[in-house]
């Protein structure tokens, strides 16, 4: 249990039965009254974001969620296998769970697992991965200049936008919250 007080970003919350992780908060004092909490909260499990007012100083339940860097080893059916490192302990992750996060994941990758109670709860990659490009339509003479994009298969099967002068077989950067093109890699 915690106050309303001493809530953080990325803090998870069990309200009413369901799990919710606070995306911001901010403590407003009215003219009149009480101070309250603002608050933007996301549902773990269904993805959608609410807005939610507590009073000051109230109780709320913190739920204890284990967040664990692990890599990942395979799919297997419908579900992504994980392993720590430092227990050689596989957690299977159901797809669904996974969601989003598959299009740029590699074997052998570092992942964030959060689990709650045995339950995995979402997956977090890095801001950013380098992912080989696998295809793409060779750029045309005289393309180098402009700013136009073309699609181009990353080695997880996943399309993107990157810019016309961008070859098969170059390892770029991805942003893995929009899927967006950042530059070429520097290794």
């Amino acid at each position: 249990m915690a106050t309303t007080n001493d809530l953080k970003n990325g803090m998870v919350l069990n309200l009413d039965g369901q799990l919710w992780s606070v995306v911001w908060f901010q403590h407003h004092k009215p003219g009149k009254g009480g101070a309250v909490m603002r608050t933007k909260l996301k549902s773990v499990m269904s993805g959608k974001t609410v807005d939610k007012t507590f009073n000051a100083d109230v109780k709320v339940d913190v739920a204890n969620v284990d967040r664990r860097t692990m890599s990942y080893l395979y799919l297997d059916g419908d579900s992504y296998v994980f392993m720590d490192p430092d227990t050689y302990e596989q957690t299977n992750v159901p797809a669904e769970t996974v969601g989003e996060a598959s299009r740029f994941l590699l074997e052998n990758q570092d992942a964030t697992v959060a689990v709650h109670e045995g339950t995995p709860l979402y997956i977090e990659l890095p801001a950013s991965v380098e992912l080989k490009i696998q295809y793409t339509e060779p750029g045309l003479q005289g393309d180098r200049s402009t700013g136009g994009t073309k699609p181009a298969r990353l080695e997880t099967g996943h399309e993107i936008a990157v810019p016309l002068f961008i070859t098969t077989g170059e390892v770029v950067k991805v942003d893995t919250r929009d899927g967006s093109y950042l530059g070429r890699s520097s290794s």
